[in-house]
């Protein structure tokens, strides 16, 4: 028996699954995508890893070659030569350049990372941040209220208009005068402003464990998810070792550790600073690091480091830049991405002293966790 027949056009309708074909180009380029996070924004290494998988994994084909992947790149604008000037290479032909990321690619990154640890999201044009204050604004509220001289024609509300209309004026004579008009009412919304630092000393290379990549990861996405979703908000990358500097959002493939100790201070000062220079009112911090702070900056410029324990020097100076920003009205979220018994005490001190938040997660949650408390402080309202 036909089930159908007795939907009548309301119940569900099942059909064979036909799997959405992928071309050759889009399979490989996701697996792509992933390596040269790793890699850092090297191409020839991440050739070199697809060369090795394919070995195991038959990722190519007499059909479809990594020569044929490597000119589609190419021909779709994801990747260029350099030009060797010695050579006179146009970057047209066959090149002998060193193959660069143009910038489709490094934007294809932080779309990829979006999709990978937050889902599809789609682009929202008025995505920000609540206030209590009503007025001509731009979110709706779900409440109505007269139309008022200056009041923006996009929140007139027809359906409850035109109801008025034939209350106020009758069905045989429907007209709208402007006393019939009802908009939504709409709240401001206030910007967010956030700086997320990122710990890229030795350590996070350490004992076998990349955790540079899940950060960089987390960071082109939660970069990714403010253009698309919240596009008044402001987010700016640093990153600190012995020293702290800004980051541009195009760099964030390329980044790597270095031979660092871990100087939180100046970090936190960095950070502090670019928030102080944001005339919106919610302004936050968020700190990815996997280890203790181990640096300071001297006021003569010289390094002071001590890898062993908590240094008491290192630490009060920590612990009066959390009280700072608390001063600043700016909370800081650290995600500790170690599970050190000797280092739990020390971000409970911190997050008591700026009465911040802090997660004591590993790699795996790091993602979610992030944009969950985005999420959250997101909704908080101004006072």
């Amino acid at each position: 028996m036909n089930t159908m027949n007795f939907n009548y056009g309301k119940g569900f309708t099942f059909s064979k699954h036909i799997p959405e074909e992928v071309s050759h180009f889009e399979r490989v380029f996701d697996i792509f995508k992933d390596i040269l996070t790793h890699t850092s924004g090297d191409i020839e290494e991440a050739f070199d890893w697809l060369e090795t998988l394919d070995k195991e994994y038959q990722i190519f084909s007499d059909e479809y070659t990594l020569q044929d992947f490597e000119n589609d790149l190419k021909k779709r604008g994801y990747i260029k030569e350099e030009i060797d000037p010695e050579k006179g290479n146009t970057g047209n032909g066959p090149g002998t350049g060193k193959k660069l990321l143009t910038a489709k690619l490094e934007a294809a990154l932080r779309s990829y990372a979006l999709e990978q640890i937050f889902g599809k999201l789609k682009k929202s044009g008025l995505g920000n941040h609540r206030t209590a204050k009503q007025g001509v604004g731009d979110e709706k509220v779900g409440d109505h209220r007269a139309f008022q001289f200056g009041d923006d024609l996009a929140m007139i509300n027809m359906t409850e208009s035109i109801k008025n209309a034939q209350v106020n004026n009758g069905i045989g004579d429907l007209r709208i005068t402007e006393n019939d008009l009802i908009v939504e009412e709409t709240k401001h919304k206030a910007q967010m402003s956030t700086v997320l630092m990122i710990d890229i000393s030795h350590s996070m290379i350490l004992y076998g464990e990349d955790r540079i990549t899940p950060a960089k990861k987390v960071a082109m996405a939660l970069v990714e998810l403010i253009h698309r979703k919240y596009p008044k908000d402001s987010i700016d990358v640093i990153v600190f070792g012995n020293e702290a500097w800004p980051i541009k959002i195009k760099d964030l493939p390329y980044l790597k550790v270095g031979p660092y100790h871990t100087n939180t201070v100046a970090g936190l000062e960095l950070a502090m600073d670019i928030l102080r220079r944001k005339r919106n009112t919610n302004k936050q911090i968020f700190m990815i690091t996997d280890g203790k702070p181990s640096c300071l900056t001297l006021p003569n410029g010289e390094f002071y480091k001590n890898s062993f324990g908590l240094d008491e020097r290192i630490v009060s100076q920590c612990l009066n830049k959390a009280a700072q920003a608390r001063k600043l009205k700016i909370p800081i979220t650290t995600f500790m991405i170690a599970q050190d018994p000797h280092l739990r005490r020390f971000v409970e001190i911190f997050t008591e002293q700026n009465r911040g938040k802090a997660f004591l997660t590993g790699l795996s949650g790091l993602g979610q966790m992030i944009f969950e408390d985005y999420e959250k402080n997101r909704k908080r309202r101004i006072r």
